[in-house]
């Protein structure tokens, strides 16, 4: 995969695509088959936190690189992330999807006059109806004040990565604290896309309290409320 993706972009700048997998078997085929047909120079590494299912086996089938850490999301990517070679990473969860000018998008907003460090998509949610517009919607709103999730395909130059330390070991909202530290970094970009995702992790606890644990779970956090508290809360909400 990785040898047919560098040949579509000869010349172009790797970018490492990293993906979080915990029993992931379901979303992986369909999700690689989206990767290979990308434009552009690309690496896949899955973020593996210690799946029991397939993952591992159709990585192998797929010649895509795994690595394998704890079950914590922070550790997962910080340990994908140091095996990179890419220009630009990208976070992509696995029931998410970029846009086919990604690639295109990324290394422009990193080499433009403006030199952004990193940012993300505009994001669409993908159920096609109410519920999905108005997450898509609420997203967006969120977004003009500068806060944005790992579901929105959080990017970051190598460079912009390494200087922040990754990503910092925190039970939730390790993405959050990621991007508020990368908005301090530097100029960041918010490319048009969109990039889509499912909204199956939320469609089963309705709008009111999908938006309502976004908020109240942020606002927490930012109150200083310990990590470990608000991990239990977010299940609790789920």
């Amino acid at each position: 995969m990785s040898g047919a993706a560098a040949a579509r972009g000869a010349g172009a700048p790797l970018v490492s695509v990293i993906v979080p997998t915990f029993d992931e078997q379901a979303q992986l085929p369909a999700l690689l088959d989206h990767l290979e047909a990308l434009p552009g120079a690309w690496e896949v590494i899955l973020a593996d936190g210690g799946s029991r299912d397939r993952t591992a086996g159709i990585a192998a089938q797929r010649g895509v690189r795994l690595v394998a850490s704890g079950r914590a999301r922070a550790g997962q990517l910080n340990a994908a992330a140091a095996t990179a070679v890419g220009e630009l990473l990208v976070f992509l969860h696995a029931d998410s999807r970029l846009p086919r000018d990604a690639h295109a998008s990324m290394t422009a907003a990193a080499a433009g006059d403006a030199g952004a460090v990193g940012g993300n998509f505009a994001l669409r949610f993908d159920g096609g109806d109410r519920f999905a517009g108005v997450l898509t919607a609420a997203y967006a709103f969120q977004r003009r004040l500068g806060v944005y999730y790992g579901d929105s395909s959080v990017w970051v130059t190598r460079a912009a990565f390494d200087r922040l330390g990754g990503y910092r070991d925190l039970p939730i909202m390790d993405d959050y604290d990621f991007v508020r530290r990368l908005e301090r970094a530097g100029p960041t970009a918010r490319l048009p896309g969109p990039a889509t995702t499912s909204d199956r992790r939320w469609r089963t606890i309705g709008i009111s309290r999908t938006l309502l644990s976004w908020w109240l779970i942020r606002l927490a956090f930012l109150a200083g409320v310990p990590p470990a508290r608000l991990a239990r809360l977010y299940r609790r909400v789920r």
